[in-house]
C-alpha cells in the first residue's frame, strides 16, 4: 500500500499514520519528522532549514524531494509507505511522480482528512498549552500563517490526484478511532 496523507497541519495525519503503519505493516514517512530530527541532531540539513521551519514556510522542494528519494530506497519500503507532510505542492506532487516512476512505482490512495481551520487552531493551541509548548511552530500567529500556506499551496493537490482518481476524503473533525474507521472504509472501496 502506497498512500499520501493530506491535510492541514494539526489535521490528525501523524496519528492516523501511526494505525496504517500497524495495519498494512509500512513506514510511515513523515518529513516534517525527517527535518525535526535533523534541526535537533544539528546536521548541516537542519542548520539550513531551522529559521525557514520557525517561520512556518517551506522547505525547498529539492531538500526534500531528495529526502524522499533516499527514503525510498532504504528495504522497510518495499511493501508500501505512508506519505505524510510530502507532497506540499503541485510541483512537488510532479516530482513525486517522476521520482516514483523512476522507481517503477505508484501510489494506490490520497488520503484526504478535512477540518475546520479555526476548530483545528484551539485544538492544537490546547494540544500544546497540555504539553508545555513541545513545539516552536505551536504559536497562533506562525499557525495561521502554517494554515494560509496550506490552502495556498497544498490545498489545490486534492484536485491534482482527484484527475488521477486517487482522493479519498474523510471527516478529521469526527473522534480519532471514526477517522480511522472512514479511512479503512474508503481504502477497502479503492
Amino acid at each position: 500500500m502506497r498512500l499520501i496523507l493530506l491535510g492541514p497541519p494539526g489535521a490528525g495525519k501523524g496519528t492516523q499514520a501511526q494505525f496504517l503503519v500497524e495495519r498494512f505493516g509500512i513506514p510511515q514517512l513523515s518529513t516534517g519528522d525527517m527535518l525535526r530530527a535533523a534541526i535537533a541532531g544539528e546536521t548541516p540539513l537542519g542548520l539550513e532549514v531551522k529559521d525557514i521551519i520557525a517561520r512556518g514556510d517551506l522547505v525547498p522542494d529539492e531538500t526534500v524531494v531528495g529526502i524522499i528519494s533516499d527514503r525510498l530506497d532504504q528495504s522497510d519500503c518495499q511493501k508500501g509507505f505512508i506519505l505524510d507532510g510530502f507532497p506540499r505542492t503541485t510541483e512537488q506532487a510532479r516530482a513525486l511522480e517522476v521520482l516514483l516512476a523512476d522507481k517503477g512505482i505508484g501510489l494506490d490512495a490520497v488520503v484526504e482528512i478535512k477540518v475546520d481551520a479555526d476548530t483545528l487552531v484551539g485544538r492544537i493551541l490546547t494540544r500544546a498549552a497540555e504539553s508545555g509548548g513541545a513545539r516552536a511552530d505551536d504559536n497562533e500567529e506562525v499557525l495561521r500563517n502554517r494554515l494560509d500556506v496550506y490552502q495556498e499551496l497544498t490545498a489545490p493537490l486534492v484536485d491534482f490526484y482527484s484527475k488521477k482518481d486517487l482522493v479519498k476524503s474523510v471527516d478529521g473533525m469526527a473522534g480519532i478511532d471514526e477517522v480511522t474507521t472512514s479511512i479503512m472504509a474508503a481504502l477497502a472501496a479503492s
